[in-house]
């Protein structure tokens, strides 16, 4: 979309905006994107909720069925779900109080982009936190 502007949102979104990420679409399944992007999220110090209707424990994590189930704070919200859902998590992450949604690689949703950033929550789509986060380090 605004090639600096997005730049600037994913660093704040990383390193600025809180530890805790709930990670809707995470399960215990070992060969989904979710898994392995969540224990790099981990790796880099944050704090992962796994969000599926299975609410797993998922990285030593409990899981929850819904982000209205998460009894504490969420600061980001990170999207794992198909483009045509993914509108209403989005929704939902503003109910709860997020301060960030995070759109995975391939969901795309322009409108509820749009509702997000009108909300005042910062917004990042069609994205990888598991590929931007390292780029942040020190020394990359």
């Amino acid at each position: 979309m605004y090639p600096d502007a997005e730049t600037e949102t994913i660093r704040r979104v990383l390193q600025d905006t809180g530890d805790t990420w709930a990670v809707v679409g995470l399960s215990d399944n070992r060969s989904r994107a979710a898994f392995g992007v969540a224990a790099v999220l981990k790796r880099f110090g944050k704090r992962v909720v796994p969000v599926h209707p299975k609410a797993q424990t998922v990285h030593g994590e409990r899981g929850y069925a819904s982000l209205a189930e998460v009894p504490f704070p969420v600061d980001v919200v990170d999207v794992f779900v198909n483009s045509e859902l993914a509108g209403g998590i989005a929704d939902e992450a503003v109910a709860v109080g997020a301060k960030a949604v995070w759109f995975q690689l391939g969901v795309v949703d322009p409108a509820a982009y749009e509702r997000t950033r009108a909300a005042g929550l910062d917004m990042v789509m069609d994205r990888c936190p598991a590929i931007e986060i390292p780029r942040l380090a020190p020394g990359s």
